[in-house]
């Protein structure tokens, strides 16, 4: 009955949330408190370890997952600071500054409250996600969300070992940074090894429903075997999803990662709507709890302003020195850049003049043609290595020039770091024999509902008064062509294009095709011409005509399978009137019969799914070069994706 009832609330608030312009997370904690302080339903107990162990390893996988990895990379160092220093820095400050407000409360214990209060809730910044920010803001909070809780928990359990011990030595700087590094390290190797071997066994399951209860399993793969080894579970769960969301789409096909998606988009919103209802109904429980302490309920509230203050005051000033550091580097990155530009020009310089050595020069150096050649290919291959280093190193500068982190988002960023769940949880594994506990949970409490309530509300009106850089969602067309080159390159060169060219230089078409064309994002640029042109355009009909074919068999269109998919992501290909014989090549609108002459609709469906494997193989390459948003890559992606649902689900079957 309480599930059922919970269900309810989690759609209702989902339906109202819209509506009344209050993101549903505050709704929901503010539901669960009213039905906390009902008399009729009395003080809620929910087992921390429940949170910390069942519900949050799947929440932080899915999130890893949904983070596009190259802006990830891209973050790293922002990340990694907020992630560790950061925590520590506030954690100690806190533990100082209560153990001089209640000396009662013991330096250790102190430390431990701090290392409860000091990491933000990657949950929570689903909030932030719908204020329209930059993706770079968003993934630096996302990122400091997934990662901090490692070295908080770390931090706590140091603590707790020292205030139950009575001895300071266990908050030695040198070793918890030590701990904090060998969870981390444990945590990293078993979370990279669960999700390369994960997702090559889902490369193996053929039915998404399977494929979905194993992705479903993943995260807790990760995360027990790192905490029975004394890593961290939580990150060993993010750095598995991680390598899913690089690795996914080359290895799993699209029907099962599509079908994975959607169920995963479910049990989030369950488990996030849970995770803020649940917070909600504690509050009563510690609250009466608390009551017992003779300060009452008015000093834990100045206590947890005060130390709320604090904590929002270091956070500021983190992040501006932080900032300062980044403008700085990026400002030396772009010099490192200039200097290697001069540097490649004038190897490729050099090697311009080495290809130019003639036999002579060779025999005078006791060298043969062969040896030279093969000292030459060495060379180019070195080239190429460095050729891409530096366009990934342009590319990353462009992405920072594009995506400023100035005192605009910087304050974004400070005001967006709330607490949440996670605070709540870690709060309640403060042990029994803590010198009072219940004004530690209390404040906990306390600084967790009220960053959520007043940041969460007011995040809004912040974004409105500093104006930070937003997300704007389009593509520029200089990225629209440079993904209209790559999957037309990648098009060019497939079985496809090559057996259509072998029909007797005719281009097999049927009916229709000039429908599709606008809608499929192929082809080729119109300034180019020539063979390759051609074979990209005869490639680019079939593969559409196919589609077109399988569509209608289907009784569907490709843009019901993606609703979500903007059709500005992906530029539009001319009509088919435009695909002018380019060098004598004509093109004929075969009838079905006549095409079937040549190729069997099932041959040409192969070839056609081997042509969108190659599109997609080279959108990957170029994700792994930065050479595309995360916005566009991503709708590309998806694009293809709707391709092969298509052409596999239209496969005529086997009886």
């Amino acid at each position: 009955m309480i599930a059922l009832l919970g269900m309810l609330i989690i759609v209702a608030t989902q339906f109202l949330a819209p509506k009344v312009g209050v993101a549903s997370p505050l709704i929901l904690l503010a539901v669960g408190l009213g039905i906390g302080f009902l008399p009729q339903v009395g003080a809620i107990e929910v087992e921390p370890h429940l949170i910390l162990e069942i519900i949050l390893p799947p929440l932080l996988f899915s999130a890893a997952v949904r983070m596009p990895t190259m802006d990830f990379r891209r973050e790293m160092h922002a990340v990694a600071m907020l992630a560790i220093p950061l925590v520590f820095l506030s954690a100690f400050a806190v533990g100082f500054v209560i153990n001089w407000m209640v000396p009662a409360i013991s330096l250790p214990w102190g430390i431990a409250l701090g290392a409860v209060l000091s990491p933000t809730d990657a949950v929570a910044v689903s909030i932030a996600k719908r204020s329209g920010v930059s993706h770079r803001i968003i993934t630096v909070l996302e990122g400091e969300g997934l990662f901090n809780d490692a070295t908080s928990l770390v931090l706590l359990s140091a603590a707790m070992n020292a205030g139950l011990a009575a001895d300071n030595n266990a908050l030695n700087p040198g070793l918890l940074i030590g701990r904090v590094a060998l969870a981390l390290g444990i945590a990293a190797v078993i979370g990279w090894v669960v999700g390369e071997v994960g997702v090559r066994v889902r490369a193996l399951l053929k039915e998404p429903s399977t494929d979905t209860v194993f992705s479903f399993a993943m995260p807790f793969i990760a995360s027990l075997p790192a905490e029975h080894l004394g890593g961290s579970g939580l990150v060993a769960a993010v750095v598995a999803g991680l390598v899913v969301s690089r690795r996914r789409a080359a290895l799993i096909s699209a029907n099962n990662r599509r079908f994975s998606q959607q169920n995963w988009e479910t049990m989030t919103l369950v488990l996030e709507s849970a995770i803020f209802l649940t917070m909600g109904l504690q509050a009563f429980g510690i609250v009466e709890e608390t009551s017992e302490f003779v300060g009452g309920l008015a000093f834990a509230a100045i206590v947890a302003v005060t130390l709320g203050a604090l904590i929002m005051v270091i956070r500021a000033l983190f992040i501006a020195l932080m900032l300062a550091w980044l403008d700085h580097r990026r400002s030396h990155r772009k010099r490192r850049y200039d200097a290697e530009a001069e540097r490649l020009e004038a190897f490729e310089h050099r090697m311009a003049q080495a290809c130019a050595v003639d036999s002579d020069v060779l025999a005078s150096r006791n060298l043969s043609e062969e040896q030279w050649l093969k000292t030459m290919n060495l060379w180019r291959r070195r080239l190429r290595i460095r050729e891409r280093q530096h366009a990934v190193r342009r590319s990353d500068i462009d992405y920072f020039e594009n995506e400023p982190l100035g005192p605009r988002e910087g304050s974004v960023i400070v005001w967006a770091g709330m607490r949440g769940a996670i605070t709540l949880a870690a709060a309640q594994t403060i042990s029994t024999h803590a010198p009072m506990r219940a004004l530690l949970l209390m404040i906990a409490l306390f600084i967790a509902a009220g960053a959520l309530i007043i940041q969460g509300l007011t995040l809004p009106a912040l974004i409105r008064v500093v104006k930070p850089h937003m997300a704007s969602g389009d593509i520029s067309e200089e990225e629209r062509q440079q993904l209209f080159n790559v999957m037309s390159s990648a098009l060019v060169d497939t079985a496809l294009a090559q057996a259509i060219h072998e029909v007797d230089g005719r281009t097999l078409l049927s009916a229709g095709v000039s429908r599709t064309l606008s809608r499929i994002g192929h082809a080729v640029p119109g300034d180019e011409t020539g063979e390759r042109a051609y074979t990209a355009r005869a490639a680019d009909r079939v593969l559409s005509d196919i589609l077109q074919d399988a569509s209608a068999r289907n009784g569907a269109t490709r843009d019901g399978l993606c609703p979500n998919c903007d059709d500005e992501s992906l530029p539009e290909a001319s009509n088919a009137e435009d695909f002018d014989d380019d060098e004598g090549h004509g093109t004929v609108d075969m009838s079905e019969e006549e095409v079937e002459k040549s190729f069997t609709r099932e041959q040409i469906r192969e070839l056609a799914l081997e042509a969108i494997h190659a599109q997609r193989a080279a959108l990957l390459q170029a994700r792994d070069e930065g050479i595309f948003s995360s916005a566009a890559l991503e709708g590309a992606l998806a694009r293809l994706d709707n391709e092969e649902i298509l052409l596999v689900s239209g496969k005529p079957s086997d009886h």
